[in-house]
């Protein structure tokens, strides 16, 4: 069984929710490494403030039984000299390790273990190292309990010239406590904070794509009922959506157009069909009963004309169905000439030609003589005596112009008679046998090479159409 997809929405809340946690957990490993770092530093700065103040002590000549030590507790201390003895140490620190000076012996008693308690009598000053700290991790026992700290280690120079080293500790358990109280508590607020993403984010989504159901169900109900005249719903606001919605009708508006043209298009075909077929149909029952009667000439006639409309039609239908074949280089002047020599023995009024130019165009040859003999046709049906075409390149585009003396085209129907199976009232109508497709071919087929064809009265009255083509 096919596994159905995940809703928009869903996979919608799922990508929100995981981009907002994979932000909040690197914004929250970012701050918890700040603070540690930040914390990390300030326990250096105590370690080492404590270690120049005692540095300091001895620097101004304080015996090391005499020097004032911090609580050991908070900031252990241990003096060690040269030789690796510890001088001095906090009062009840038992042991440091980790800062590779030696351990405090046990019941340490803070005095130093000089034989001199006063202050050494040697006017002159010592001097503390000005060089930075060397800081180091460690632990130290005080009291019996053990903890971690952070070292700093200063070296001093006392006024009787021994050089000592400092070690000066900073507990690393508030930092320690601050970083898990801060983890804890981004740990305790993240689900909750992706909860109220997800939950808006779906809340949100819903609300942005219920017009899109809308559109759908509405879809879903034109397709069941076939009633191409119904439009979905548009929302009010002007977004995305919105222009989709409108998208969708013009689609079906130009949907149901399409239809309508098309039923229009095999209702009139049937028709047209219907009456050479009859007349076809009626001979030949008058021929088999009579057949002396048999009109070899109308029967030829009559099959001639529906072998052009059938042309015509399939024509139509290739052109409705997007049918382009490779189009290529043309020389109209040269291809409007050869029309003109094909048909000027059949011609029942002769063309009178004025070929200005020769433009290229690209286009389908056979197409292109199409457009201009059903123009040609069109003139002379309806001419009384004189046709003229015209062909001259006017701004880039070629002007194909083809004009009769006949009663012309009243400007109310200058769009009408490029309508498919259309026939004036007028004495226009008066038609030998066409159909009513010739002037709408060739609309179609200049359309489909980039162009234009219009229909207005020519200067000397009458009809003209003039087909534009854009020049290579």
């Amino acid at each position: 069984m096919a596994r159905r997809p995940a809703s928009v929405r869903a996979r919608t809340t799922l990508g929100a929710t995981a981009v907002v946690a994979g932000a909040l957990v690197a914004a929250g490993l970012a701050v918890v490494l700040l603070l540690r770092a930040n914390l990390a530093g300030q326990a250096d700065l105590r370690a080492e403030v404590a270690a120049r103040d005692v540095a300091s002590q001895l620097a101004a000549g304080a015996s090391f039984g005499g020097l004032d030590l911090p609580d050991a507790e908070d900031r252990p201390v241990q003096v060690v000299g040269e030789d690796g003895r510890v001088r001095a140490a906090s009062k009840d620190l038992e042991a440091i390790h980790g800062t590779g000076s030696p351990a405090v012996r046990p019941g340490g008693s803070g005095r130093g273990h000089d034989d001199d308690e006063g202050r050494d009598d040697d006017p002159r000053r010592g001097k503390v190292s000005g060089d930075d700290p060397a800081f180091t991790t460690g632990s130290a026992t005080v009291d019996g309990r053990t903890a971690d700290y952070r070292f700093a280690a200063v070296e001093v120079t006392t006024p009787r010239g021994e050089t000592v080293t400092v070690y000066a500790g900073a507990g690393l358990a508030a930092t320690r406590d601050a970083v898990a109280a801060v983890t804890r508590a981004m740990l305790a607020g993240l689900p909750l904070l992706l909860a109220v993403v997800a939950g808006v984010t779906w809340l949100v989504t819903r609300r942005a794509l219920r017009p899109v159901e809308a559109v759908r169900a509405e879809l879903a109900e034109i397709t069941a009922s076939g009633d191409l005249g119904r439009r979905v719903p548009v929302p009010d606001a002007r977004d995305e959506i919105a222009c989709l919605a409108a998208t969708t009708n013009e689609t079906l508006a130009a949907l149901e157009d399409s239809v309508a043209r098309q039923r229009g298009f095999v209702a009139d075909a049937s028709h047209e069909l219907r009456s050479p077929i009859a007349s076809l149909r009626t001979q030949l029952e008058v021929a088999a009963a009579h057949p002396e009667l048999l009109d070899v000439d109308g029967l030829v006639e009559d099959v001639v004309r529906l072998q052009h409309l059938a042309a015509d039609l399939l024509l139509l239908a290739r052109i409705d169905a997007g049918d382009r074949p490779p189009a290529r280089p043309v020389a109209l002047g040269r291809l409007v000439r050869e029309e003109l020599e094909r048909r000027a023995a059949g011609d029942r009024i002769a063309v009178r030609a004025s070929i200005e130019a020769d433009p290229r165009v690209m286009g389908v040859p056979g197409r292109l003589a199409r457009v201009a003999g059903n123009l040609l046709d069109n003139a002379q049906r309806h001419a009384g005596e004189t046709v003229r075409l015209s062909l001259r390149e006017e701004a880039g585009t070629a002007v194909l112009g083809v004009a009769d003396d006949g009663p012309g085209v009243p400007a109310a129907d200058r769009e009408r008679i490029f309508e498919r199976f259309v026939r004036l009232d007028d004495a226009r109508s008066r038609d030998e046998g066409g159909a009513g497709l010739g002037l709408a071919i060739a609309r179609d087929l200049v359309r489909a090479h980039g162009g234009s064809l219009t229909a207005r009265e020519a200067p000397g009255g009458g009809a003209l159409f003039e087909a534009r083509l854009p020049v290579i």
